[in-house]
């Protein structure tokens, strides 16, 4: 796919920027549950987003090393 500046963005790319988005939510995730002591019910919900996250993030990593070059 080209956009309009003619640069071509391959689904490895996509699935690159995914991976990346995945793993920083994750970070932001579990930084979010580690920082709220006064409610249980968003530090828990925080902790099992991360967890949910960390799987997309792994599936990502998987489909990227599946498509490595060389």
């Amino acid at each position: 796919m080209s956009n309009k500046s003619g640069v071509n963005i391959t689904t490895r790319d996509k699935l690159l920027r995914a991976w990346q988005n995945s793993m920083e939510m994750v970070r932001d995730f579990e930084t979010y549950s580690k920082e709220i002591a006064d409610d249980k019910q968003v530090r828990d919900i925080f902790r099992e987003y991360a967890e949910e996250e960390g799987l997309h993030a792994a599936k990502f990593r998987e489909m990227l090393l599946e498509r490595q070059d060389g």
